[in-house]
This record gives structure tokens, C-alpha cells and sequence, in this order.
């Protein structure tokens, strides 16, 4: 029985969390052996979880990387029982997610890694592999992943630090990640997948799988309610500049007053500074709650200023709620002429029109459409069965 791992910062919970978890579900149906190894955050799962270090461990990862730079390098005794659990598990194929956020020693991990046989998938949710230090550059439009990274501009953004180790940090990755003889690299959209190819692991073998969504639990519910109002809606598991918060704070001044704009992923602060007309709510877990949210709403918008391939267009699509988005990286990828519409980045103006343009049209008028191109692009059952064809092509080589 071919046996596979998984490593991801959450075990089913989140979008990473639950793509690990759906990719588990196909290998077992395969007949695979499944384990996920997380850092925090997990609901029940049909694969075998490992917790990876403690709930202080995080801290400390995070109290260090404040002041060193060194983020994913510190929780070294909790990666090196991860070892020690690997070597017990004998994986066949390594499938790594997000390895960053606190809770893992990559260093560690990938010269355990680079001196065995194991195949090692790694799919990449953002551009933190091939940077010194960010998560996402676009947002200062910084080309210096091309080369080497230094003086980083982003050194005071998520992670913040004191100290600038961008160069070291870049120069590291480098070497430890095109070390690794048996690495494949799956990109999540067409953007990410050009990105890679620019990167220093250009010369990798590059995969593009598309993430998906469970078409059976993201369905319209019912018929949308008649609520006197357009209700525009935003999703986000946190909200900041780069997510469009601003932006959307602009819109509500910009949209008529028969225009209600409903936030989902807002915190208690952000909620009580909301303008009048905009609603908001916490972050939700409760999936069929969201699913009520995406088939009342008229329209979804998405004007994220750094995103790889935003997982709520698919949820909402699926649901049969058209999506209108900035033409930021992977995000764009999700929709057509007939399911939404694309307006440039930071252009709140013209993102009030196409809000006002899709409503004038109505819901209906898109539903279908959006239903059926979540079906056939976007159904995770096909999507993620695709990750096993890999691992299978990987063994066989």
C-alpha cells in the first residue's frame, strides 16, 4: 500500500486545510495510505493527523522571526520529531502545502528531505518559496525574487521584523529547494505557474492543478430571497488593504443607497469602524452559513490586491453567484464573459459600474452559467483526483 503525507500549517480547516484534507479523501479512495501533519487548527479528518509541535511553539517561532528574519527557520525540535515520525511512516510521496506561518524548520525538513528517495510535491498557495522574505511582492511591485533578494521593502509587512535577513533567506531557499532532485511543483493557476518559471526553480518540473471546490456542499439553497436591496457581497478569511478592504469601505460612498455591500472575515474592531450600509460579520466555519451568504447575494466581489487563485470565486460561482473581480494574479482565472467580470486594480470606480451592470442584469441572468463552469473547470472530486495521477506517474519513474 503506497503510503502519503501530507504538510500542511492547518489540517481540514481553512482553504489549504481543506484541499489537503479533499487530496487525502482521493488517495484513500485510491487505496493510499493518508496522513496530514499540521501546525494548529484542524476539524475531524478521514486522513491520520500529526500535530507538529504545541500550541507555544508558535509563539516562540513567532517571537523569534520578529526580530531574526528567519521566518521558517526556528521550531527545530518539533520539526525534528517530524522527522522521526516520517522515518516511522515510510511516505511514498511528500506533499507539502503552506510550510511558513510559524510552526515548521524548513531547513531541517528539506535536508532530511534532499537525502532521501521520497517524491516531494510542493503545491504553491503564494510566492513565499521563491522570495526572501514575502508572501506576495505584487503589492510593491518588487522584482527582486528574479535575481536575489535584499533590502527587502516588504521587511515591514506581514511577518514583520527587525532585522533584514532577505539576502540570506533567499540565497538559503535557493540552495536547499533546488537541491532536492525529487521536487515537483504544482502551481494553482496559470499566474503561479509563470511566476515559478522566472524563479530560480524554473528548471523544476511545474504542474498546474487548478483548486476546487465541493460542488455538493457549495449548491445554490433555495431560491434567493426578496430582500428590497442588491446585496453585494465580500468573503475573506482576514481583512486588510491588500484584500480591498479600503476599497470596498469606497464603494459604499460610490453605489446607490438600494446597494448593501455584506463582509464576511471582518474582527470585532473592523466591524464597529463599518460605515453605514455595509454589514459585517466574523470569520465563519459554519460552511452551510456561507453557502445561504453566496446564494443570497447578487454578486460577489473579490478586489484583492495579492492573491494566487482565490478559492471564494470558485465557492461562490458554484453556488451560482456571478463574480466580479480585480485583475490581480490567479483571480481573474476563475471567471468568463458569461460568469463575471474584470476591472483593473484599484479601480473602485469602475468595479461601481460593473457591480451596477451585473445586478441591472440579475442574478438569474448569470446563475446558470456560474453553476455550470464551477462543474465543469472547478469540480474538486476531478481537480484533486489529478494530484493522485501525479503521485502515481511520480512512482512509476
Amino acid at each position: 500500500m503506497s503510503r502519503l503525507l501530507q504538510i500542511n500549517v492547518t489540517a481540514n480547516w481553512g482553504s489549504t486545510g481543506r484541499i489537503a484534507e479533499t487530496i487525502g479523501l482521493e488517495a484513500i479512495e485510491r487505496g493510499w495510505e493518508s496522513y496530514i501533519a499540521y501546525g494548529r487548527c484542524y476539524n475531524p479528518s478521514q486522513s491520520k493527523l500529526i500535530r507538529i509541535g504545541r500550541g507555544w511553539d508558535k509563539y516562540l517561532h513567532y517571537a523569534e522571526q520578529r526580530i531574526r528574519d528567519n521566518e521558517g527557520l526556528c521550531s527545530r525540535e518539533s520539526t525534528r520529531k517530524l522527522i522521526r515520525q516520517i522515518d516511522d511512516i515510510k511516505p511514498d510521496v511528500v506533499q507539502l502545502h503552506n510550510i511558513h506561518d510559524h510552526y515548521l524548520n524548513y531547513q531541517i525538513l528539506f535536508n532530511y528531505l534532499n537525502h532521501s528517495n521520497i517524491k516531494v510535491v510542493w503545491s504553491f498557495h503564494d510566492c513565499w518559496a521563491f522570495t526572501g522574505h514575502c508572501f506576495h511582492f505584487v503589492t510593491r511591485n518588487c522584482q527582486k525574487w528574479r535575481t536575489g533578494c535584499s533590502e527587502c521593502p516588504m521587511k515591514n509587512d506581514y511577518p514583520k521584523t527587525m532585522m533584514d535577513r532577505s539576502e540570506d533567506n533567499y540565497d538559503l531557499k535557493k540552495s536547499l529547494f533546488c537541491d532536492c532532485s525529487n521536487l515537483t511543483i504544482v502551481a494553482v493557476s496559470e499566474w503561479m505557474a509563470d511566476l515559478v518559471r522566472h524563479s530560480f526553480l524554473g528548471e523544476k518540473r511545474i504542474e498546474i492543478i487548478k483548486n476546487g471546490v465541493d460542488l455538493d456542499v457549495f449548491s445554490p439553497v433555495g431560491k434567493k430571497e426578496n430582500q428590497g436591496f442588491y446585496d453585494i457581497l465580500a468573503v475573506s478569511n482576514v481583512w486588510n488593504h491588500d484584500k480591498g478592504l479600503d476599497d470596498i469601505i469606497r464603494l459604499r460612498s460610490i453605489l446607490p443607497l438600494d446597494y448593501r455591500i455584506t463582509v464576511i472575515g471582518l474582527n470585532e474592531r473592523q466591524i464597529s469602524e463599518l460605515p453605514e450600509g455595509i454589514v459585517g460579520h466574523k470569520r465563519t466555519q459554519n460552511i452551510q452559513e456561507l453557502v445561504k451568504f453566496y446564494t443570497d447575494a447578487d454578486v460577489l466581489i473579490n478586489p484583492t490586491y495579492a492573491d494566487t487563485f482565490p478559492t471564494v470565486n470558485l465557492e461562490a460561482l458554484s453556488c451560482g453567484t456571478p463574480v466580479i473581480t480585480y485583475n490581480t494574479g490567479g483571480s481573474p482565472e476563475a471567471v468568463d464573459d458569461n460568469t463575471g467580470l474584470v476591472v483593473d486594480q484599484g479601480d473602485v470606480g469602475a468595479m461601481a459600474e460593473a457591480i451596477v451592470s451585473v445586478c441591472s442584469k440579475g442574478r438569474e441572468y448569470y446563475s446558470a452559467a456560474c453553476r455550470r463552469r464551477a462543474e465543469e473547470k472547478f469540480d474538486r472530486n476531478k481537480c484533486y483526483q489529478q494530484y493522485l495521477d501525479l503521485y502515481e506517474d511520480l512512482l512509476v519513474k
